[in-house]
């Protein structure tokens, strides 16, 4: 990759965020910043595109967080809740950019978010005064390559409990949320990557997310130059995780800013 490209991580908490409503533990009462996670989503820039990786419950703090008011296409990785149910949020873009929004992900994704979110699946109105999203359906295949912007990506399968979800990969960097194993044809993809978000749920074994002895194993295989967890519940306290952690991996923090440049990864927030 000759240019630098930002991956900003928006939010890098599980489906109940951190702190967790109602619970007392160290992690959700610490007064470290780093342990204060909204749900997980990224944000990834090259030049003047910028691309949302789905659309988090807390998307409007996100975006007001990190100051950007409208993108050029939204991927999704699968509809579960916490990754898709701050769409409305959306139609802010739709008023910044005067026009509709592409919508990227395989096909029962897609058609789940239709049948949950019809209203924000249709041409803008005449008029328009943006009530509600206007997006466009872009339906990917497994495995795909496709462009928004100046920005290729490649998909790639993940096994997510008894579902799948997807994984995106653009240039030498690949973010894999919601995975707990992943299809031989994936792990071709996981080669050589200089940045490598990944899921990590907890310490302990998790029927459809990696928990941390697995995401470590599958660091130690790919060896990407920086892995990044994400994902993360109050059971992994920030500057415990970061001590349990190899050379080439660290826990994410809302707010974390990435910079790839000619095989070169710099934290640059």
């Amino acid at each position: 990759m000759n240019q630098a490209l930002t991956v900003t991580i928006l939010g890098c908490g599980p489906s109940g965020g951190v702190p967790l409503i109602g619970c007392h533990c160290a992690t959700c009462r610490s007064d470290n910043p780093k342990n204060n996670r909204t749900r997980a989503s990224i944000l990834i820039e090259l030049d003047t595109t910028r691309v949302l990786v789905d659309t988090s419950p807390d998307l409007r703090h996100q975006a007001l967080r990190e100051g950007f008011k409208t993108v050029d296409g939204i991927l999704y990785t699968h509809a579960h809740a916490d990754h898709c149910h701050g769409i409305d949020d959306a139609r802010s873009f739709n008023f910044h950019r005067n026009g509709p929004i592409p919508v990227i992900g395989t096909a029962d994704v897609l058609a789940e978010m239709q049948d949950r979110f019809a209203y924000a699946f249709h041409a803008p109105l005449q008029d328009q005064l943006w009530v509600r999203p206007s997006l466009e359906l872009q339906e990917v295949g497994e495995y795909d390559d496709f462009t928004v912007g100046n920005i290729c990506f490649l998909n790639y399968m993940q096994m997510h409990g008894n579902h799948k979800s997807t994984g995106y990969r653009t240039g030498s960097i690949a973010y894999s949320p919601d995975v707990h194993n992943f299809p031989h044809e994936s792990t071709q993809l996981l080669e050589k990557l200089d940045l490598w978000v990944v899921d990590c749920l907890r310490v302990e074994p998790a029927p459809t997310h990696a928990h941390l002895a697995k995401t470590l194993e599958w660091i130690e295989r790919f060896t990407p130059k920086l892995a990044v967890l994400t994902h993360m519940g109050h059971g992994l306290e920030y500057a415990w995780l970061k001590a349990q952690l190899p050379p080439n991996a660290v826990p994410a923090y809302d707010g974390m800013k990435l910079r790839v440049e000619e095989g070169v990864v710099t934290v640059i927030a």
